[in-house]
């Protein structure tokens, strides 16, 4: 039962960035705007492909607003680089494809095809870079469409993108953005009062990739007792340096109040931790209520399936049917490990803005993908 000072932070931290897009994955398809246009945006991750379905109005293309119609996504772990995860994001980028032209009436030319920057990272990490050229290839001849572009988008373009789709432009230079993605971390800041001088932060780790490091770990003990530890061994070990360095190289602490921090791990703990906040697309949380979170996943892990969840929901007046399916999802997109990594890494970076004289403003910003490509769509149809 939450107190009446704690209602309050709770809806004063919420209005603070209130004008966030509408990230609501449960959107119905309605159009908000008159003399609008539907866009789609095809975002091939590493961990799976995300389809955004997108009104942009006259007005909304000027003020930098969208109504989003639908987010979806189907996971295929592209990032493994294998013959069944190519078969199975080819596939699924083909079924997205056709999903925008036949259930939403989207004209080709006002779908966007692009390929993330975890899997651009992670591909040349690995020397892997003919996977996605074959991905791009094959993607071509499967829709008939031998001239689409599908550009591979660079680390610093997606953050600048993420920052200008998410985050509301009053608050645009006091906050330092964070993606954590499946392959990949990146985001910053804009320290010069334009949108154009983006001080890139990235990390080369993200969900998938702490989670793989840490199996690769683990020889025959497939315990998870034995993830556990090995995974404080990568997050402190490989991991740490990487995330001091380049959150020190940033600059952010100094020249940041608010830290917001996206992608599927963000929606998970955001989810998990206030179901009760379903309809609030950013989530306020502190540092300490993740530790806790972050114990719970490995000792209770029980407690984060839809019908425990449920059972904690004692307002009646909440939706507990929406709340359960919202839970079900993050537990259907995310096993008890890759929680675990995931809200591993989270606590890494956060830890790095625990000061001793200031505290930093952590909001957690569910489905954050359609805030980039909203941003993407925008940015190429007034080319």
């Amino acid at each position: 039962m939450y107190t009446a000072y704690f209602r309050t932070l709770i809806l004063s931290s919420c209005l603070l960035f209130s004008n966030f897009i509408s990230l609501d994955a449960q959107s119905t398809v309605k159009l908000k705007y008159k003399n609008s246009t539907v866009y789609a945006g095809i975002d091939i991750g590493s961990k799976g492909v995300k389809l955004s379905i997108i009104e942009i109005g006259k007005s909304a293309q000027k003020i930098g607003t969208f109504n989003v119609l639908k987010d979806s996504s189907l996971n295929t772990d592209f990032i493994s680089f294998t013959e069944p995860t190519f078969m199975a994001t080819l596939n699924a980028v083909a079924a997205l494809y056709n999903t925008a032209i036949n259930d939403y009436s989207v004209t080709p030319a006002h779908i966007f095809t692009v390929v993330s920057s975890g899997i651009k990272v992670q591909s040349e990490k690995e020397s892997k870079t003919f996977w996605v050229k074959n991905l791009i290839d094959s993607f071509k001849l499967k829709i008939r469409d031998p001239n689409r572009n599908v550009p591979i988008i660079d680390v610093a373009e997606e953050a600048r993108l993420s920052h200008l789709g998410i985050v509301p432009e009053a608050r645009r230079y006091n906050t330092f953005l964070i993606d954590i993605g499946s392959g990949n971390t990146k985001g910053g800041y804009f320290p010069n009062g334009n949108t154009h001088d983006l001080k890139l932060f990235q990390l080369s780790w993200g969900t998938k990739s702490i989670a793989n490091g840490t199996e690769k770990r683990m020889e025959d003990d497939k315990t998870l007792a034995n993830f556990n530890r090995q995974l404080q061994r990568v997050l402190t070990g490989e991991a740490n340096p990487e995330i001091t360095y380049a959150i020190n190289v940033s600059g952010a602490y100094n020249m940041s109040d608010n830290i917001a921090i996206s992608g599927g791990i963000a929606w998970s703990v955001a989810t998990l931790l206030y179901p009760e906040l379903i309809d609030n697309s950013v989530v306020p949380v502190t540092y300490e209520e993740v530790v806790t979170f972050n114990d719970r996943l490995y000792n209770n892990y029980a407690s984060v399936s839809d019908a425990e969840i449920v059972k904690t929901i004692k307002d009646n007046s909440l939706d507990k049917t929406a709340i359960a399916n919202e839970v079900k999802r993050v537990n259907h997109v995310f096993d008890q490990k890759s929680l675990m990594a995931g809200t591993g890494l989270l606590l890494k970076i956060m830890r790095q803005f625990e000061g001793i004289y200031e505290k930093k403003q952590f909001f957690l910003v569910k489905n954050g993908q359609v805030g980039w490509i909203s941003a993407y769509v925008d940015q190429n149809i007034n080319k």
